[in-house]
C-alpha cells in the first residue's frame, strides 16, 4: 500500500534530482547537488529518497526566478517541522485539501503561499483535536 502511494505521489508532479535543479537553475560548480542540498538542510525546500536518490518537487521551485525555492514554502515546511518526513510532506501536497476548496496545496503554492500556509495550520489544528 505504501508503494502504491508513493508511486502516485511521483506521478503527481514534476520530480528532479539534485543535479537537475543545479541544471535547471544554470549552478556552474563541480558539485551541482550542493546548493539544492544547502536548501533542503535550511528547510527552504524538501526531497523524497526514492530508490536511494533525493527527488525535489518542481512545484516547490520557482521558474521565472531561476529555479529558487518558492516563497512562502519554508513557512510551510516549517509549520510541519517534528510532524511530518518528506514523504508526509509529499502526501500532503498532492492530496485534495478542504480548506483550499478541494484543490492541492501543490497546485496553490505558486499562487497563494499565504493560502497554503493556513491550510497547513488548520491540518496541525485538526491532528491535534482529532
Amino acid at each position: 500500500m505504501t508503494a502504491q502511494a508513493r508511486k502516485e505521489v511521483l506521478e503527481s508532479a514534476s520530480w528532479m534530482t539534485a543535479a537537475q535543479v543545479a541544471k535547471a537553475a544554470g549552478f556552474n560548480v563541480t558539485n551541482p547537488s550542493a546548493q539544492p542540498n544547502r536548501w533542503k538542510k535550511e528547510g527552504r525546500i524538501f526531497a523524497v529518497r526514492h530508490h536511494g536518490v533525493d527527488y525535489f518537487p518542481g512545484y516547490t521551485l520557482d521558474a521565472r526566478a531561476g529555479y529558487l525555492p518558492l516563497r512562502g514554502l519554508a513557512k510551510i515546511l516549517a509549520i510541519f517541522d517534528g510532524r511530518k518526513d518528506s514523504w508526509g510532506l509529499a502526501y500532503w501536497f498532492s492530496s485534495a485539501n478542504s480548506f483550499l476548496g478541494g484543490q492541492r496545496p501543490q497546485d496553490v503554492l505558486s499562487v497563494d503561499p499565504e493560502q497554503v500556509a493556513s491550510a497547513a495550520e488548520d491540518e496541525l489544528v485538526g491532528v491535534a483535536h482529532g
